[in-house]
């Protein structure tokens, strides 16, 4: 592992994802006076004192309980347990030590980790509240006083986790991992095919829509690639986001694309392409991401010979502004083709990072307008002089024109459609920019 894990756990609402955030610099997990707000494990990369870490905060943990979200809540912080290096103990001033976190406390120690105990919400500077020694009940060792809301004693802390962390070694940083972000809709398999892939119950998966609130990263290595997996909320109508939760996911979601270099957009094969499916894929459209349209549960569908190519047109028909996108059918339940996405990420993600040379592009540009001439209008033609690529993800190109008024977009489809018909580009999004110049013929 390149770096060590520090796990932050603890019983609800004792302050972890607000010290999460606090570590992280920035609001990484959403904080609410919730209990169980905070329900899969979430990463961020940090440093202290020249030690790069990752942190993954957690849901709270109740010992005992029989409820369902719950029960998966202590599921997911005893896997991010047994995956640390070092493990942060939360407990709460206000409340003093309780009998879940006595019971918590025995569960780290028969972890054999190094514990790290904080008591937060010390606000105060100035004198230790005397509440802090009841703490060392716990056999922990010396508790250490922290405020998650302004920072206090968060260096004294980061102290004890680096001083538990691992001998660094020497390994080379992996910079040719592809991040890629599972969207869509509530309830289409977005955590059930992470977790196919993983071979674990790395994400929540229940039939109750929304349980994914925040956007988690799985981190996957296989012989086709190295990838980050990024499975995010489930993105609803703005018309049914009505709670200060939701709004967060939805603004996560939003954010995991924005990271991602391939979006996975996840339809149910039973509904087909919803008015918030093509929503969800425009936002990865609109970011410039390259996109695969992943039909889920097709296990469930009555098929005959041409169930596929009805599905496909009709995909193509509603989602017809990226008709470039490739459309692969699965079961994230059985596993079907599931196995083919990798190769689909590799190829669209090595699509949308493509650099063509100018002298190709402008040899594809002559040869477009001479099959099809450039619009006019009032006796006044479009010229194209010269084409060139200034970026990739997506690939973006500038086409200096003599009146940018005359390049309707018709033809800069056209132009696209040329593009693409020449160097493929499936998969990924083309940006055209058009730059006016004087026309000294005219």
């Amino acid at each position: 592992m390149a770096k060590p894990l520090v796990a932050i756990v603890g019983r609800p609402n004792v302050g972890k994802s607000m010290l999460f955030n606090k570590l992280a610099g920035k609001r990484l997990s959403i904080v609410e006076d919730v209990p169980g707000v905070t329900r899969d494990r979430l990463y961020a990369d940090s440093d202290w004192n020249g030690r790069e870490f990752t942190m993954v905060d957690t849901g709270g943990i109740e010992p005992k309980t029989n409820n369902e979200i719950l029960r998966f809540i202590r599921e997911q912080a005893e896997i991010a347990i047994a995956t640390a290096d070092v493990i942060v103990l939360v407990t709460d001033i206000h409340t003093g030590v309780t009998a879940a976190d006595s019971e918590i406390a025995s569960m780290l120690q028969r972890s054999g980790k190094p514990i790290v105990l904080v008591v937060n919400k010390m606000d105060s500077t100035g004198m230790t509240d005397p509440g802090l020694y009841e703490f060392y009940s716990l056999g922990l060792g010396d508790p250490i006083a922290v405020s998650a809301v302004h920072g206090h004693g968060t260096g004294d802390m980061l102290d004890a986790c680096v001083a538990a962390f691992p001998p660094e070694t020497e390994e080379e940083t992996d910079d040719d991992t592809i991040c890629v972000a599972m969207i869509g809709r509530p309830n289409v398999g977005k955590s059930s095919l992470t977790n196919y892939i993983l071979g674990e119950n790395r994400v929540i998966v229940s039939d109750v829509a929304g349980t994914t609130r925040d956007a988690v990263d799985s981190y996957f290595e296989n012989e086709q690639g190295k990838y980050l997996f990024i499975d995010t909320a489930g993105m609803r109508r703005k018309s049914r986001v009505d709670d200060k939760i939701e709004k967060y996911s939805v603004l996560r979601a939003q954010q995991a694309i924005e990271r991602a270099d391939v979006c996975l957009i996840l339809i149910d094969a039973q509904d087909g392409v919803t008015e918030q499916d093509t929503k969800v894929a425009g936002m990865a459209h609109e970011a410039g991401k390259a996109c695969i349209i992943v039909v889920n549960k097709w296990d469930l569908i009555a098929k005959d010979d041409k169930t596929m190519d009805k599905m496909r047109k009709d995909i193509m028909r509603d989602l017809s502004f990226m008709t470039y996108a490739p459309i692969v059918f699965i079961s994230a339940l059985t596993g079907q083709r599931v196995n083919r996405l990798f190769e689909l990420i590799n190829f669209v993600h090595n699509q949308s990072t493509m650099r063509i040379t100018t002298g190709m592009l402008n040899n594809v540009l002559e040869d477009a307008t001479a099959r099809v001439q450039p619009p006019s209008d009032k006796g006044r033609r479009l010229k194209l002089y010269y084409m060139t690529q200034t970026g990739i993800q997506p690939p973006c190109f500038i086409i200096f024109v003599n009146s940018a008024e005359l390049f309707h977009f018709s033809y800069q489809r056209y132009i696209e459609n040329q593009i693409r018909a020449v160097f493929g580009l499936e998969g990924t999004p083309i940006k055209l920019i058009v730059r006016q110049k004087g026309d000294k013929d005219n």
